[in-house]
């Protein structure tokens, strides 16, 4: 598990976002996550403009049956007039021909609108996710940040699809209705009014205790779907301890979790659902008293109550929909508040624009001074000082936690000093435009990533547009062939997820040639060969070699015998140099690198070498020690 990441259990929080890269949550307001939805909007103004210009033929043309039902009771039934049938019915028959045709074209144009919307938010959280520090992704699981791209912006369709149209419209048709109902009998309209004014306020308070139970929901979600992609993904280690049931109950609180809070937003639904039944039946006990005495006083015509009874109807009706659409709208504001919480995480390469260009590096890093703490007032590296001149191998040995991967990962600028500077070719590292920088590093690892793809396009992901000789010719270099021309697909067989349908060795094959395709200045090995067997890492060594030629090279390994050859070697205990020189050197002064040597290779302690005599043991490593620069057996 990544420094910092994960949760025992659901229900504890992950680090995350800025929490987990800066150790301090940003606070969100409701005017940042407004500012977000108008921008959202705006910039789909075009569709929500043609979509409200829809929305309000489509309501108005709605009005015309049941308007007609007046003049059909008052003037066709009771004034006997027969020719005013066929204006009636004409004018009937033509609005809900255009209704139909307007509710088709909104929701063609507002679903195609809806879904560009959330792509577009997809592309944009996904490219500031990639942009983000190393250090936000190792406090953060990736089925969160999965969730916040994929789920969180499935929102947005209801502030730029049908959503919002249909809550605006159903205002627009609302306030029409009331204009009419108005008209008809105010005084009773008034009564009616009362009711709905009380209905809404109900509805505005439902929306803010049911805002932050939607966005618990997909914070829940995104835990669930982050443990869950660990345990597929460890699928392996869950079976050879026998953990399924463990994992089994892990899964099922956080699924149960998730179903106390979706019961909790049904029943604030549903008793928003309820408030409209009884708003309606309100209304409707309104109508007979108020409206039946309206009649009998002869201040209204029945044509009058049988039209008021239709636009109440139309008053209701979007009032319904308000409600359902209201809490849609609720949700995609927490969606969009959670995106907000990532779109708050500073990039890495945020300062880019004002940094140097990077020219063809030769590859001279010094180390000045340096120290680094992950957590304040806890170092991990003390006053580092070193060079590795250019093309020159640097080997980075010492006990587990010394600061190896660390001092790495300040020389690929995944992490900054915390003092002290570093100087590539006589420039701060720190002045670098990262991608450029980066453009010109290659990196094995000890347990290298591999796509689900083809080994082909996996050597090629370094280089992208490389042709196919270029592929071929990297991978001769690495040893590749030696294995893929046993494949019946040969470079177009698919590794399967994370290359698991190749052997260790294989993947390591692969990786070096991807990193020799990339042709860098600087290369980096973290132990590259030390989970292979003798055979593998003799064909993986010599890959390593030819690659290491004319580069700057660092080496972790624990394999001493890997870098015999090495141009300095630097001993790191607690985050310090405690020795350095060639390995000769290093052996000669009986220090801790001749324990670490003795250890690994079952050697008596005591048979140190006094550095005043000539040193000419009988250690196979050394004495078949290669001349620096890469041409000897070793590393």
């Amino acid at each position: 598990m990544a420094r910092g990441a994960g949760v025992a259990r659901f229900g504890e929080r992950t680090p995350g976002g800025a929490a987990g890269a800066r150790g301090k949550k940003p606070k969100l307001t409701a005017g940042a996550v407004w500012r977000e939805a108008r921008e959202l909007m705006w910039a789909h103004r075009g569709q929500l403009a043609l979509g409200l210009a829809l929305m309000l033929v489509n309501r108005l043309s709605g009005l015309v049956l049941p308007a007609s039902s007046k003049y059909l009771i008052d003037h066709v039934i009771k004034e006997h007039r027969a020719g005013l049938l066929g204006w009636i019915a004409a004018a009937a028959g033509l609005a809900t021909l255009v209704q139909a045709v307007t509710s088709f074209a909104l929701s063609q144009v507002m679903s195609v609108a809806a879904q560009r919307a959330i792509t577009d938010m997809r592309k944009d959280v996904e490219a500031h996710v990639l942009r983000l520090p190393v250090s936000y992704f190792d406090s953060t699981k990736s089925g969160v940040l999965i969730s916040r791209i994929m789920t969180d912006a499935e929102g947005v369709r209801n502030l730029v699809g049908t959503g919002l149209v249909q809550l605006v419209g159903g205002f627009v048709t609302a306030a029409i209705a009331l204009g009419v109902l108005f008209w008809l009998n105010w005084r009773l309209t008034i009564a009616t009014l009362v009711v709905l004014v009380s209905f809404g306020s109900m509805m505005a308070f439902a929306f803010k205790r049911l805002r932050p139970i939607f966005r618990e929901r997909g914070a829940i979600n995104a835990e669930v779907t982050g443990r869950l992609a660990e345990t597929i993904g460890g699928i392996r280690l869950v079976k050879t301890y026998t953990a399924e049931r463990r994992e089994r109950l892990v899964f099922a609180r956080g699924v149960h979790r998730l179903y106390r809070n979706i019961a909790r937003t049904i029943t604030g639904t549903s008793a928003v659902g309820a408030g409209t039944t009884i708003i309606v039946g309100i209304v409707g006990v309104l109508l007979i008293l108020v409206g039946g005495r309206a009649i009998l006083a002869g201040t209204m015509t029945l044509g009058d109550f049988v039209m008021y009874v239709f636009f109440i109807g139309l008053v209701a009706a979007p009032l319904v929909q308000i409600a359902s659409i209201g809490t849609q709208v609720s949700e995609a504001f927490a969606g969009l508040d959670r995106i907000r919480e990532i779109r708050n995480v500073l990039t890495e390469d945020a300062d880019d624009a004002g940094r140097a260009e990077v020219p063809e590096l030769r590859g001279d890093v010094r180390f000045e001074h340096v120290w680094f703490e992950y957590d304040p007032g806890v170092p991990v590296l003390r006053d580092v000082t070193f060079h590795a001149p250019a093309g020159s191998t640097t080997a980075l040995v010492g006990s587990s936690g010394s600061g190896k991967s660390t001092l790495l990962s300040l020389v690929m600028a995944f992490n900054r000093p915390t003092a002290g500077r570093i100087t590539v070719d006589d420039h701060d590292l720190g002045d670098f435009r990262l991608r450029e920088y980066r453009s010109q590093l290659g990196v094995v690892l000890q347990d290298n990533f591999l796509f689900d793809g083809t080994i082909a396009e996996n050597i090629a992901f370094s280089k992208p547009g490389a042709s196919r000789r270029e592929i071929l010719d990297a991978a001769v270099v690495a040893h590749c062939d030696e294995f893929v021309d046993r494949l019946e697909r040969g470079y177009d067989t698919i590794v399967g997820e994370r290359g698991v349908k190749l052997s260790g060795g294989q993947r390591q094959r692969v990786a070096i040639a991807r990193a020799i395709l990339a042709d860098p200045r600087i290369l980096l090995l973290d132990e590259a060969t030390s989970s292979l067997d003798s055979e593998s890492e003799a064909m993986i060594r010599d890959g390593l070699r030819r690659l290491r030629e004319g580069r700057t090279t660092f080496v972790i390994a624990h394999r001493l015998s890997t870098i015999a050859s090495a141009d300095q070697i630097l001993v790191l205990e607690g985050g310090e140099i405690v020795e350095r020189g060639t390995q000769r050197q290093l052996l000669a002064l009986g220090g801790r690198y001749r324990q670490l040597y003795d250890r690994q290779y079952g050697l008596e302690t005591d048979r140190y070498i006094n550095p005043g005599e000539d040193f000419t043991p009988e250690l196979p490593t050394v004495a078949a020690e290669a001349p620096r620069g890469g041409g000897g057996g070793a590393l």
